[in-house]
């Protein structure tokens, strides 16, 4: 493989004279760039990224930080970060938990392994991280962005939606079609979003009168057999409620795959409401009514704010975050009152 020694050496140049040549940073006479140019072609040379960052003393790589790769979630996330990095000649890198060590262990390992790996700045996923867990980055820490959590220590550097307000929309979506007998599939409790907006929740509904201590909740951990499971659990008992809040999306389509396997016809036997909004959401038999999460301009807000400060851009950073309901055909009126 030619190196840019080799790209210098046949061009009759010094090394750094190819290397302005190459990225384009620096005076090099017309008649010697072509040349060094035509050596390039002739080698079918490409410099390394840490060739074409020598100049600027950044890598021009930022890093991202996710707990697992797998379902629907992360995809739309990572997603958003490539098409705005590549639209600025950046690059992502990404590190992911496995599942096999602690969580926490596994996210403090990926963080140092995207930092060993000299990106410039990090986007950081992860329930697990504790603020010691920041402190512990040093100088580093100016230049990693939070998504989907809060710590004071570096609260402009967070963002994340309203989850408290996702909950009290969940439960507004429900008693707007006159709902009390409600089932709720929590998340894990070592979620910081799942505890608050199961709590935004449940305080509405406690607000509109409803006795909350009633209320059948399963435990769940964000995935789809959590919700096949919490369909088994809701059918081995005497009656189905009227509706069922999933704590994510995932849970929610393993809840209606088993009911539809059993029989149970959504939503005229039970509604089951959502939450994410995620992609498959449109997809599901029926579609699924869910809690929109601003995910998209969340992940958006985030990431240029770590551009702007590793790079001195200036791109425009929003911190409101809407949240609504996407309905669809998963919700409906319990069938007791749905007359008069």
């Amino acid at each position: 493989m030619a190196t840019i020694k080799d790209v210098a050496r046949l061009a009759s140049v010094g090394v750094g004279t190819a290397s302005r040549v190459i990225s384009g940073n620096g005076s090099v006479a017309p008649a010697t760039a072509e040349r060094v140019r035509k050596v390039i072609a002739q080698l079918k040379f490409r410099p390394s990224q840490t060739a074409r960052s020598l100049g600027a003393g950044t890598s021009r790589l930022i890093g991202v930080y996710i707990p697992f790769l797998r379902g629907t979630y992360y995809t739309p996330i990572l997603r958003v970060i490539d098409t705005l990095l590549r639209g600025k000649g950046l690059h992502m890198v990404v590190a992911f938990g496995e599942g096999i060590e602690d969580e926490r262990v596994e996210a403090n390992d990926g963080m140092r392994f995207l930092l060993d790996r000299d990106c410039d700045g990090l986007v950081v996923l992860s329930n697990a991280i504790q603020d010691e867990d920041i402190r512990a980055l040093g100088p580093a820490q100016r230049q990693v962005v939070v998504l989907n959590r809060h710590f004071d220590r570096i609260r402009e550097q967070c963002f994340t939606a309203d989850h408290v307000q996702g909950g009290v929309q969940a439960a507004r979506a429900l008693l707007q079609h006159r709902h009390k007998d409600i089932a709720v599939v929590s998340g894990p409790t070592t979620s910081p979003d799942n505890v608050v907006r199961l709590a935004g929740f449940m305080g509405e509904l406690a607000q509109r009168g409803l006795d909350v201590s009633k209320i059948v909740t399963l435990p769940g951990d964000f995935s789809n057999q959590a919700g096949w499971d919490a369909a088994d659990a809701l059918l081995a008992r005497k009656r189905l409620p009227t509706a069922v809040f999933c704590a994510n999306d995932e849970t929610a389509i393993g809840l209606l795959a088993h009911f539809q396997e059993r029989g149970v016809s959504v939503p005229q036997a039970v509604s089951v409401l959502g939450y994410d909004d995620s992609p498959g959401a449109a997809f599901t038999a029926p579609r699924l009514t869910s809690v929109h999460i601003p995910s998209h301009e969340v992940t958006l807000a985030g990431l240029s704010w770590l551009l702007n400060r590793c790079y001195g851009m200036a791109l425009p950073v929003s911190r409101q975050f809407d949240i609504s309901v996407t309905w669809r055909a998963s919700v409906a009126a319990p069938a007791s009152r749905r007359r008069g």
